[in-house]
């Protein structure tokens, strides 16, 4: 049974039904489908009482939390419960500042694949190792969970709620992860445009200059022995959504979500329907 602020037992009752409310798409199981959620929720679970989170699923599957926002360091939100008057949800974590994300932003651009993925809108799975590596992790060890709801405990249903919220939230953008931290999409992808890369990528249409006079004698002989010629399946294959990652993305948002993150996974959703008499990696039966 829950305990108010001064140690007295009540009787939870039901919560009241919001209209509109910031429901979880996860009706069932686990909440969050991509590993940046799912590192966040694996946490959750690690330092709450399993109790406490469950309620928090339910409210979160029912749409009790009312809205959030996000900034450097902080989540707000209000959840609906029994009470007439919405309960006040803050969670706090250490944002880095500017000197940390200095390091953080020109270690990330020396690494190219990292740089390329953020770039084009992605989160690579590697980017927890190189916050690991500066000793500045990437997800909170801890929490600071406060709610204006009489239960002492933490954390309580309508923080649990919210944190589940939070993570379906990460799921849609995964920039939000490194907002909460302290560094916003637009100013850390600006950094990365601006730094210049440590190591330049090999020109493949650079060859080395030879005399045509040292070459005379063999210059029309085969580089390799014609028997060994053969017709061999193209190894490299260019990603689905390479005409996005080519031009500039429009400057469009849907539910506050980058309109080239909704076409990225239709882009793949296309590419992995084959056409008839073909499998999915182009080649003929």
């Amino acid at each position: 049974m829950p305990v108010d602020d001064k140690g007295r037992f009540f009787e939870a009752a039901k919560p009241i039904q919001v209209d509109g409310g910031i429901a979880v798409r996860a009706k069932r199981g686990a909440i969050g489908e991509r590993w940046w959620s799912r590192r966040f929720v694996t946490i959750l679970e690690a330092i709450c009482q399993e109790g406490r989170l469950a309620r928090g699923r339910s409210y979160a599957r029912k749409g009790q939390v009312m809205d959030f926002t996000l900034s450097h360091g902080r989540v707000n939100a209000r959840v609906q419960g029994s009470r007439p008057e919405p309960y006040e949800v803050t969670i706090s974590i250490p944002a880095y500042g500017d000197a940390e994300w200095s390091r953080i932003e020109a270690e990330l651009a020396s690494r190219a694949l990292y740089r390329a993925a953020l770039l084009a809108g992605e989160m690579p799975h590697e980017i927890v190792d190189v916050f690991a590596e500066l000793d500045l992790p990437l997800f909170p060890p801890a929490l600071d969970l406060r709610c204006s709801c009489p239960d002492w405990a933490v954390p309580c249903k309508h923080a649990s709620a919210v944190l589940y919220v939070l993570a379906e939230a990460f799921d849609d953008d995964p920039f939000l992860v490194l907002a909460w931290r302290g560094r916003d999409r637009d100013a850390l992808l600006d950094a990365l445009r601006g730094m210049p890369e440590t190591q330049a990528p090999p020109d493949p249409l650079t060859i080395e200059d030879e005399p045509l006079e040292s070459r005379l004698a063999d210059f029309y002989s085969p580089g390799i022995s014609l028997s060994r010629l053969r017709e061999r399946p193209a190894r490299v294959h260019a990603p689905p959504e390479l005409l996005l990652r080519a031009l500039d993305p429009p400057p469009l948002r849907v539910r506050h979500i980058p309109l080239i993150d909704l076409l990225r996974p239709a882009y793949r959703g296309l590419a992995s329907t084959s056409p008839p008499g073909e499998d999915p990696t182009g080649e003929k039966p």
